[in-house]
């Protein structure tokens, strides 16, 4: 147990160091990304942004086109038609090249992608794009100053906050495309000599700082959405990386145990074979039944192999039941029994014992229990095992305590208390464990194999019951098994039989009944003749 506990530890370093080794590669990894990046972020987060800004681009050509088409038509409405249709047609040229170059770069695989030759050929097509609006909306400078201004203050509100909402996860190609925009319309403004063209001036740097927030804010969101989908995509690998391995270790595990159960099943089959025979032929050389022996050491000898062999066959059987119970091959051969009398039969068996150790049993039964649906085979296996080893633990002059009662539940309970010298805290999962003992065991040298614990806990769990183990040092261990309220068999009440005629009870004279007496006789009759008329 020791040794697999150990084995169990360096197993768990090895996976925490196995984790922190993919944590420092991914750091690593992280790192270099910033490094080898113009942006200062990750290669993929920059390339997932670019890609986003070529899909919006793509998406919205057409409603860049008809805006382009419409600036171009009111252009040419206020000032010259054939201006205005030149000027619309070269915002439509430059919007195409604009929407090709985001195709193109959306064909290209990400891993050859050059981010950096990408970026700066978006924000050329930007500027172009920016400089073709200049042109379109300085057509409507040659009519009156009003219309003018009126049209280059919407037509700057609307180039702008299309760049900003279509660009902001590339942020320098929304000043590529709104600045050329933005420095004519505020230039022409101030050149109106007057509050009108100061205050749309302010209007319009307002409006480009505003737009550029947004962009700007849009970029954080964007590029926190891509960083929590990254972490949650490298999750989700972990886990499932981990659930496989999980999977694996438990088929293995499972494998394993089939293993050994049936290593065990096998081993212990050719165990008992030879081991019959011999406490067959120790039981006949101690009775002497041939004749006396030539020395009477032969005969100790013989007890002595008896015993020994004893010992072997109960080991080899527990490991057996053990195996069958961890297997699921443990069949229960369930009854109706009261449990009380079957923790008395056990304590009757063990009552020499503990006389020979000095130890007093006390019983504490709850009397008129019902009978309990169990395997009783195995209800004496768990009270045999947890009183001998209360008697195993107690010392001269201790007092071992039996109780069968109800639970709150409405199920039953036995309980074994000694007065021993007490399991510490920290050794209970040990003793609990297979093939696990305590200290207090190992130092008193005590005969056992640590295997009847885990057997009580598997029995109990096969009757859907509890196990609870308490124990203070120096006081004593109590050791409660519960059993749920579906196997305790409730008494029916009894069926009401048919009226029957019946001679009608004479007393003599002599014969006067009790009060008590006469109530129930005239109850009875009553109930069969009716009352008197």
């Amino acid at each position: 147990a020791a040794d697999g506990r150990a084995e169990e530890r360096q197993a768990e370093r090895a996976r925490e160091h196995a984790q922190s080794r993919k944590r420092v590669v991914r750091q690593v990894r992280d790192a270099r990304d910033r490094l080898t990046s113009t942006t200062g972020t990750k290669r993929s987060f920059e390339y997932e942004l670019m890609r986003v800004f070529a899909q919006n681009k793509q998406s919205a050509g057409l409603a860049v086109a008809l805006i382009a088409i419409a600036t171009g038509w009111v252009a040419g409405w206020v000032s010259n038609p054939i201006m205005g249709v030149a000027g619309g047609g070269v915002v439509l040229a430059a919007h195409g090249f604009c929407v090709l170059m985001a195709r193109a770069f959306l064909k290209v695989p990400p891993d050859k992608a050059d981010l950096q030759s990408w970026r700066m050929r978006f924000v050329l097509a930007e500027t172009v794009l920016g400089l073709a609006w200049v042109l379109a909306l300085l057509i409507v400078t040659r009519s009156s100053a009003a219309e003018a201004s009126t049209f280059l203050l919407v037509g700057m509100l609307i180039v702008v906050a299309v760049s900003a909402m279509i660009g902001s996860t590339v942020p320098v190609a929304v000043f590529a495309s709104s600045l050329p925009v933005a420095v004519v319309v505020i230039a022409y403004f101030l050149l109106l000599h007057g509050m009108q063209g100061a205050v749309l001036a302010a209007m319009a740097v307002g409006t480009l700082m505003f737009f550029a927030i947004i962009s700007a804010r849009l970029y954080q969101t964007n590029l926190a959405t891509i960083e929590a989908r990254a972490e949650k995509d490298a999750l989700i690998g972990e886990l499932e990386t981990a659930k496989t391995n999980s999977d694996e270790a438990r088929r293995n595990a499972e494998m394993a145990n089939v293993a050994k159960s049936q290593f065990l099943a096998q081993m212990s089959h050719e165990l008992r074979t030879p081991l019959n025979a011999i406490l067959g032929f120790s039981e006949v050389m101690k009775g002497e039944m041939f004749g006396p022996h030539s020395s009477p050491q032969y005969a100790e000898y013989a007890g002595d192999i008896h015993s020994s062999g004893q010992h072997l066959l109960s080991l080899i059987n527990e490991i057996l039941d053990l195996s069958r119970i961890e297997a699921g091959r443990y069949d229960l051969n369930e009854e109706a029994l009261t449990l009380s009398f079957v923790v008395e039969d056990c304590h009757h068996l063990l009552k020499v014992r503990a006389k020979n150790k000095g130890v007093t049993i006390v019983e504490r039964f709850e009397p008129d229990m019902p009978k309990l649906w169990a395997d009783e085979r195995s209800i004496r296996q768990i009270v045999l095992n947890l009183m001998s080893n209360a008697i195993k633990f107690t010392p001269a002059g201790g007092e071992i305590t039996l109780k069968v009662g109800w639970t709150s539940s409405g199920g039953q309970y036995v309980s074994v208390k000694d007065t021993g010298a007490g399991i510490p805290e920290d050794e209970i999962p040990i003793v609990l464990s297979n093939f696990g003992q305590g200290s207090n065991a190992i130092k008193s040298a005590e005969q056992g194999t640590g295997l009847g614990l885990p057997i009580v806990q598997g029995l109990v769990s096969m009757h859907g019951g509890t196990f609870t183990l308490k124990s203070t040092v120096r006081v004593g261990t109590e050791v409660t098994v519960t059993f749920p309220a579906e196997r305790v068999m409730e008494a029916l009440p009894a069926i009401a039989s048919p009226s029957i005629a019946a001679q009608p009870q004479v007393l003599l004279a002599e014969e006067t009944p009790a009060p008590a007496e006469a109530q129930n006789i005239g109850a009875l009759r009553r109930a069969l003749f009716g009352p008197r008329r």
